[in-house]
């Protein structure tokens, strides 16, 4: 099953700096989207520290299992296999984290900064998704968009208890406080999902600066059948027509029919 992929990242049109950070390593079949935040540029600091840390604690393990016979592997139960891989996950957006607070400690203007982090590792026919804030997952499955990750925000937590509708959420002036972040503390949640990828499917990786902006009927339209690095131009660009709000970043992940 072969995958290809494309990102971009834009500064949007309201931002003075980009606090957005990005990863696609194909190798790997690692993909990161991670969106900064904090003041005096921590939050571009927060996001690119969490992204080269992920990245090379996945790297450091794979380098690992290749150093181990093969018949090592042969006989673990897919379900250990999933839990391994969700683990290692989850210990490195852990790591990246207190990354970031030893870089605050280190250099008091950067406390408080942080980062969302949505990392997937493409590995034997699944998605191993880890998620920390409001950076999203879609894919795209028989002309369907399917929102893998669910928000850590405010917003979301009021429109799952009922308080808000699905309109309200859209333009709520609390959208973009997110309830859990990688970095601010030492100690962070992080959700892992375990999904079974397929041919002809599409991903969507990206942050908010897109999702906000960029309505799910039109994502789909601008994705759908049509070659990536088109369509993920045509999204920044459409989100930037939009306003162009925050920064605008995202990965496009296509699995090719066989």
């Amino acid at each position: 099953m072969k995958i290809i992929s494309c990102g971009i990242t834009d500064i949007g049109r309201k931002r003075q700096r980009n606090e957005d950070s990005y990863l696609v390593n194909d190798k790997l079949g690692l993909y990161i989207v991670a969106d900064g935040m904090g003041g005096h540029a921590g939050g571009e600091f927060a996001s690119k520290i969490a992204v080269t840390t992920v990245e090379e604690i996945i790297r450091g393990v794979d380098r690992i299992k290749s150093d181990v016979p093969d018949q090592t592997y042969l006989d673990t139960p897919e379900d250990n296999i999933d839990g391994e891989e969700q683990e290692r996950l989850r210990d490195a957006i852990s790591r990246a984290g207190n990354m970031i607070v030893r870089r605050a400690v280190e250099e008091p203007e950067l406390k408080g900064m942080g980062t969302t982090a949505t990392v997937m590792l493409v590995n034997d026919g699944n998605a191993y998704i880890a998620h920390v804030g409001d950076s999203r997952a879609y894919c795209i499955r028989e002309g369907q968009l399917i929102q893998i990750t669910e928000d850590h925000s405010l917003v979301h937590e009021q429109l799952k208890s009922g308080l808000i509708t699905e309109e309200e959420a859209k333009t709520h002036q609390l959208k973009n406080i997110i309830t859990r972040s990688v970095g601010v503390q030492e100690e962070v949640e992080v959700d892992t999902i375990v999904w079974k990828i397929m041919e002809g499917d599409y991903y969507i990786m990206c942050s908010d600066g897109l999702s906000n902006m960029v309505e799910d009927d039109q994502m789909l339209e601008l994705v759908n059948g049509k070659e990536l690095e088109l369509s993920a131009r045509e999204l920044v660009d459409t989100a930037n027509q939009k306003g162009g709000e925050d920064n605008i970043t995202l990965i496009l992940l296509k699995v090719l029919e066989s």
